[in-house]
């Protein structure tokens, strides 16, 4: 006679059969979405038709990049449920514009700025000089926004009409670069950090052994940010047609006007930083007019500007056979081994590079650079690499972005060309090592360490010991090295003499437009202008840009993103905001350590553009 089960184990079994069968669901869930993204590859994005009369809305969400790093099923999953992409690619806001000034089904632009929440100032300039050429078509642009922020008003201040809502603002503040210190910190825990470095502007590591910026850094800083405060002021009021200095006059004047009880969007308008005031739905009413309304979407019939190019490309005839000019993009910092998201690996950048030169359709090179630098042997292979296209006969051309300063300036100095915006942040020719050791940390806990040798080197980089004088020694004789190979390469790459370019290095930061004024680049000019150069260069009448990417299969990059995200969340959810930004001159120096020699060149310099630090 069988005996019953217990309630215990009967409770344990279905527990247990509810967990396996979540486990299959999730099994064939992912299975599901794994085929359903294949598809989407496959087939490519669903297009939208492109109707007569229409307003194309260019509308950048996220973060505006040089290169996306988001996988291209992703991006299409979260566009079929209506999610904004965390990142827009600058070459397809460009290419929007440039398109549609061309299209005679598009009848102006609408620049909508609500969801963009981070880039730089060099991008907004590309994008002022995209709308600059619709413009010229003939063709209007009107930029709306709830609420505008340093960035995005750059852009909008060159549209012919900025229109604001009733309860929002123009805010803008001024330029500034500010960080945490922590020397302080560091002497209580008892952290010893040996610091060895080259140049008297050197400060990235100021951090970690100053309670406050030196005079040296104070007086770069200021320099660097006045240039691209003025370049933004001009640009500004060239957009508007205000004054000059009608930037720094509004600011000014902000906190009394707001305190005299007059709304922030009014200021706005009486000092003609915008041209109207209304709400979003007056606004749809309004460009409706023009264009007449949608009734199923309850605005005016419009084309995002992602499906007006999805439809527009394949639109066009298949393009003839022409030489290539490979586009290489180098996007944050510069580590040592492969690329992942949001740091540049010199393995894989070499690699690109390499393959466009064994690439015989491949004419020239246009190299992309938005990197303050890290690794000295990275930025090294990326050099090697530039210098063997040139060996070829494959002239490389640099476009500097946001920031392309220290090893972001060791990549760019060997090119044929290098170009870079007024707003670039460059230079910062110098070189630091970096080694913290926890003697004092381990003593407090009454921990300490002995042992023996067979040289004076044995042992003398373990982080339990404190610096030998022949470690020390050995350390800072690598780091001068490095600076006088810096040095060096860079007089020879600008053809001047290592005595006149001297000053000029020492770890400073420069504008673009100091840097060309200095001749550390070539020419102030956007991407569009370094790509005729190439074409130029490479005696090229016609030709196709083709990008040359990191090419990863969609499983390794699902996984990478998955974990990635995994690891943000945890963070946000344990670690405060507040402590996140503080930490951040901490922990983006700390990501970049992966030099076998401890030797780097990079550079901690951003400027801060009202709510988002702005490379």
């Amino acid at each position: 006679m069988s005996q019953s089960k217990s309630p215990i184990r009967r409770v344990f079994n279905t527990a247990w059969s509810v967990v396996v069968g979540l486990y299959k669901a999730i099994i064939l869930l992912s299975l599901v979405l794994f085929l359903f993204s294949l598809w989407l590859i496959w087939s490519g994005p669903p297009t939208a038709p492109i109707e007569d009369n229409v307003a194309l809305v260019v509308a950048p969400s996220g973060v505006l990049v040089d290169q996306l790093e988001i996988d291209p099923a992703m991006a299409l999953l979260d566009q079929l449920n209506g999610t904004p992409p965390p990142q827009t690619a600058l070459r397809d806001v460009i290419d929007a514009f440039d398109a549609g000034a061309a299209d005679d089904r598009i009848a102006f632009a609408v620049l909508k700025l609500d969801g963009l929440w981070g880039g730089g100032l060099a991008q907004m300039s590309e994008v002022v000089d995209a709308m600059a050429r619709f413009r010229a078509s003939g063709k209007k642009i009107v930029a709306y926004s709830a609420w505008y922020d340093q960035l995005g008003y750059l852009a909008a201040s060159h549209a012919d009409e900025v229109v604001v809502d009733p309860m929002g603002m123009v805010a803008l503040e001024g330029l500034s670069t500010y960080q945490n210190y922590f020397k302080g910190l560091t002497d209580k825990l008892g952290i010893t950090v040996n610091v060895f470095r080259v140049g008297e502007f050197k400060s990235a590591v100021e951090p970690f052994i100053r309670n406050d910026m030196s005079s040296a850094a104070r007086q770069a800083n200021r320099a660097w940010l006045g240039d691209l405060w003025q370049a933004y002021g001009t640009s500004v009021a060239v957009g508007r047609e205000l004054e000059p200095g009608a930037v720094d006059a509004f600011i000014e004047a902000l906190p009394g006007d707001l305190r005299s009880g007059a709304a922030a969007a009014d200021v706005a308008l009486a000092r003609g930083l915008v041209s109207h005031v209304e709400t979003l739905r007056d606004f749809r009413a309004r460009m409706g007019e023009q264009v007449g309304m949608d009734d199923d979407h309850g605005s005016f019939r419009q084309i995002h500007f992602l499906d007006y190019l999805t439809t527009h490309d394949r639109e066009q005839p298949p393009v003839a056979e022409a030489p290539m000019i490979a586009r290489v993009v180098i996007q944050g910092e510069i580590v040592d081994g492969v690329s992942t998201i949001g740091v540049a690996g010199g393995d894989t950048i070499a690699d690109l590079l390499d393959q466009a030169r064994r690439t015989p359709e491949v004419a020239a090179v246009l190299l992309r650079v938005d990197s303050p630098g890290g690794s000295v042997w990275a930025s090294e292979q990326i050099r090697r690499a530039v210098v063997h296209l040139r060996d070829e006969g494959k002239p490389v051309v640099v476009s500097m972005g946001n920031v392309a300063a220290s090893g972001g300036y060791w990549v760019s100095m060997d090119a044929d060309r290098v170009l870079a915006h007024p707003e670039t942040i460059t230079g910062s020719i110098g070189i630091f090592g970096l080694l913290p050791t926890i003697e004092g940390t381990l003593a407090k806990a009454g921990i300490y360490t002995d042992g023996v040798g067979t040289t004076s080197l044995a042992g003398a980089f373990r982080l339990d010991r404190p610096l030998s004088p022949q470690a020390r020694v050995l350390i800072q004789a690598e780091v001068d090295r490095g600076y006088r190979e810096f040095v060096e390469r860079a007089a020879a790459a600008r053809q001047m003499s290592v005595d006149a370019l001297e000053p000029l290095a020492q770890g400073r930061v420069w504008s673009g437009k100091a840097a060309h004024e200095r001749q550390l680049i070539d020419a102030l000019g956007n991407q569009t202008d370094a790509v005729a150069i190439a074409a130029e260069l490479a005696g090229l009448d016609r030709w196709v840009l083709e990008d040359f990417a990191p090419r990863t299969d969609f499983a390794s990059r699902f996984l990478q993103q998955l974990t990635g995200g995994l690891v943000r969340l945890m963070g946000e959810a344990v670690v405060p905001a507040w402590l996140r930004s503080a930490m951040a001159p901490v922990v983006a120096p700390a990501q970049l350590l992966s030099d076998p020699r401890g030797r780097y060149a990079h550079c901690q310099c951003q400027a801060r553009v009202g709510t988002r630090a702005v490379p």
